[in-house]
């Protein structure tokens, strides 16, 4: 057993930039697949809203860390070898697509019908509808709520500790296991998680306020 020193409060330092690649790799990818599933739930296509509904009850309705045993564990028995950066990845990633998708399907309805009935006055197809009249007002209406789940990944990226991956939390219990020093371990990392979480937090409620105007 050694005392925890400067080397370990670097090392903790260090783990946040996995912590912080990990959520951007979620955001990145769960925007991608939250925004078709948005636009299957939106869709005049019943299989396309049965299918996009049936990802996000399944995925909303399980606990991420379920999520990421099926991944790590599940898919070398099928023979797919995974390593924790790709398995912590892709559960991340369809779990934030299945929370994003429901919450831009909601930005999107919640454009005032108004809006969708002046471009079918336009002549306007579907795809330009979507496009130029009803995607840049739900986007404004999305922004906050989805700066403040980002406060979610950040915490979701926690978990795959449990898989082996060396980010802020593993790191912190490797650290806690080598100097039997949990309370200044755990409390600088979180700390460290309010750090990342808190100024997010306020950003939301922030643009929340400025973009609060109702459309017309």
């Amino acid at each position: 057993m050694r005392s925890f020193s400067v080397i370990d409060i670097w090392s903790l330092l260090l783990a946040v930039r996995w912590t912080v690649a990990l959520a951007v790799i979620a955001l990145a990818g769960g925007a991608l697949g939250g925004l078709a599933l948005a636009l299957a739930r939106t869709s005049q296509s019943r299989r396309l809203q049965a299918v996009s509904r049936g990802f996000i009850i399944l995925f909303q309705g399980t606990p991420l860390l379920m999520q990421l045993f099926l991944i790590f564990f599940g898919f070398p028995v099928l023979g797919i070898d995974v390593n924790p950066w790709l398995a912590a990845g892709v559960a991340l990633i369809f779990n934030t697509s299945a929370f994003l998708g429901d919450i831009w399907r909601g930005c999107i309805q919640a454009v005032p019908k108004g809006q969708t009935e002046a471009a079918y006055a336009l002549n306007l197809g579907s795809f330009d509808r979507m496009r130029y009249v009803i995607l840049p007002q739900a986007f404004k209406i999305a922004i906050p709520p989805t700066v403040g789940f980002m406060v979610q990944i950040i915490k979701g990226t926690s978990l795959t500790a449990i898989i082996g991956f060396a980010e802020l939390t593993r790191t912190a219990q490797i650290i806690n296991n080598a100097t039997f020093a949990p309370l200044p371990v755990f409390s600088l990392v979180a700390l460290l998680y309010f750090c990342l979480c808190w100024p997010l937090s306020k950003w939301s409620r922030q643009l929340e306020r400025r973009l609060s105007a109702p459309l017309s």
